[in-house]
């Protein structure tokens, strides 16, 4: 119930919408209902032969409601889908806006192919909330009201048994379709997205499927939960013909039980003959009222499961949150950490790091895999939370400004760049929207990229494919530079700029970088000790803490980590 008042609040603020289709939709059976009944009454009274005078009222009746009954029904279906557009919007923007905040730290956890389902699929589902499962309970209550006070008029006790026999469906049929439908229908949401989620893993996975000859295995895992997600579809049909049997069953008796107790009315008199016919195809007019309400049970917890799935991620709490009055915008990026300490759930990754960056100056961390170098970039870009110790921005805790000003101060180059399927201006244009070509292509000849994208036939229009999948992966890493060059940040952060680089353009790129930094502050994160006599300061990390720090010649001067490093990277060289 706390899922559907959830679900109902992102109509509330349409309820005159809502009230607008749900008004359409009982004009709609209205004039549905009239019109058999006024048809009925027309050829009743045709058979005895009146005057034309006698039956023109009925005439001109049956053509307006048959105009009628369509002008409605199109005006009902125009405002319902225009309402469940309008929702699916706002829910979709909802959605997105609570899961910005968790990204990456409460995001991490999670399956993509998962992740992916509850945005489309789930919000998709919702779809059948307000089409097929709010809005016909609304039109049946109305509907049932003003047939049976039609019905009254004739005699009371067929008003009576015409709504007793709709509240059987609309009520009892709906009842049990709830409860049998609540457990698979469940489960069915469930598999689908297990279902999705294999077969986005299968496309992406494809070229390493093949590479280790796990093709066929990973196709009978989809063909598992194939066949489960097939199962209770079939359950699923076999309940909904259950319910349309019984829905069928109960118009049927409804409809004989109001001819067998309007005829003896018929013959003493109490009814006028020519009304017979009204009586009872008026009242099969009006089951049409109620046909659809199990079949929106059925739907109902499909819904609800989905929208489960939806709360679910929106409720996780933030890993960063927001200050409550945050200070301006840093003026500076004068950086300083002092004992910084992070842990990854039980594993601690930093125990207690010291840095200081000043303006203009460039300090470099180095150290083995899994140091904690790449986990200071993620604390400083506020992607996650530290437990203890201080992060200083322009001289203030970090967390005291809000996370997307903290983010502007930094221009990143990470390890894993990620490239929209857009074209490669689109992608570059991400960090400096306002940026001119001519800004773009200087980027990119800082970046020695922009000869490669000129002799491509469509230049900077050229697509990059998912995730870049055109380009290479030194490719893409130069993106990622010309990005942060554009971006122009007061502090550069570049976590392995050159990892996948070739030594010549390795090379090129980091004099070309020596160049464009000037007097900007830099950080630069690597366990590849090259070019790393420009720092001014370098960390040597290892198990997360600092074990060393100076400048390159003096770091070899100590003969610590730092000398043995560089050792092996010199001996892997000539071996090569």
């Amino acid at each position: 119930m706390k899922t559907f008042r959830r679900l109902i609040s992102f109509v509330l603020p349409l309820w005159q919408e809502v009230l607008l289709s749900a008004l359409l939709g009982a004009l709609t059976i209205g004039a549905s209902i009239s019109l058999m009944s006024t048809s009925a009454y027309l050829i009743s009274m045709a058979a005895l032969h009146p005057s034309i005078a006698e039956i023109g009222v009925a005439v001109v009746g049956v053509r307006f409601f048959g105009i009628s009954r369509g002008v409605f029904r199109y005006l009902e279906r125009l405002s319902a889908h225009s309402l469940t557009f309008k929702v699916l919007a706002k829910l979709r923007v909802w959605f997105y806006q609570a899961i910005e905040p968790l990204a990456p730290a409460r995001l991490v956890s999670l399956h993509s192919g998962d992740l992916l389902n509850r945005v489309i699929a789930d919000v998709e589902t919702l779809d059948n909330l307000y089409v097929r499962v709010l809005a016909p309970p609304l039109v049946a209550i109305a509907v049932i009201t003003g047939v049976t006070v039609f019905m009254s008029t004739f005699a009371v006790v067929l008003g009576a048994t015409l709504a007793a026999f709709l509240m059987a469906i609309g009520l009892g049929l709906t009842g049990l379709a709830l409860s049998l439908n609540m457990k698979p229908g469940r489960a069915l949401t469930d598999e689908r997205a297990q279902l999705r989620a294999n077969m986005i893993d299968a496309v992406q996975g494809l070229p390493d499927l093949t590479a280790f000859g796990q093709v066929k295995a990973y196709l009978d895992r989809i063909g598992s939960a194939g066949r489960r997600f097939s199962a209770l579809q079939a359950k699923m049909a076999r309940l909904s013909g259950l319910q349309s049997g019984l829905n069928t069953l109960l118009t049927g008796t409804g409809v004989w039980l109001m001819l067998y107790l309007a005829i003896p009315m018929v013959n003493s008199g109490e009814i006028k003959g020519v009304y017979l016919a009204v009586i009872v195809l008026g009242a099969l007019a009006s089951f049409e009222a109620v046909q659809n309400l199990p079949q929106a049970a059925q739907l109902l917890e499909s819904n609800l499961q989905s929208a489960r799935r939806l709360f679910e991620i929106a409720d996780t709490v933030p890993a960063i949150s927001q200050p409550t009055n945050p200070l301006p915008r840093p003026a500076s990026a004068s950086l300083q950490i002092h004992k910084l300490r992070f842990a990854y759930e039980t594993e601690e990754v930093l125990k207690g790091i010291d840095l200081e960056l000043p303006e203009g100056k460039k300090v470099a961390i180095v150290g083995p895999s899994g140091a904690g170098k790449s986990t200071i970039v993620n604390l400083l870009m506020r992607f996650w939370e530290f437990c203890d110790g201080e992060i200083l921005l322009d001289g203030e805790d970090i967390r005291r400004y809000a996370p997307v000003d903290a983010r502007r101060m930094f221009s990143l180059v990470s390890q894993e760049t990620y490239l929209f399927n857009a074209s490669l201006r689109e992608n570059l244009l991400m960090a400096n929207p306002q940026a001119s070509q001519a800004d773009i292509e200087t980027a990119c000849i800082q970046a020695e990229l922009h000869e490669f994208i000129s002799g491509l036939p469509k230049g900077y229009d050229t697509l990059v494919g998912e995730r870049g999948a055109q380009l290479s992966g030194g490719e893409r890493q130069r993106m990622a530079i010309a990005r942060a060059l554009l971006k122009a940040a007061d502090l550069f952060i570049f976590d392995e700029p050159t990892a996948n680089l070739d030594t010549i353009t390795e090379q090129r790129l980091l004099a070309t970088l020596q160049r464009i930094m000037g007097s900007r502050s830099v950080l630069w994160i690597t366990h590849r000790l090259v070019g790393l006599e420009m720092m001014d300061d370098i960390l040597v990390m290892e198990t997360g803490r600092v074990v060393e720090h100076g400048t390159h010649a003096e770091l070899l001067a100590k003969k610590g980590l730092y000398s043995k490093l560089w050792e092996l990277q010199n001996q892997a060289l000539l071996a090569c």
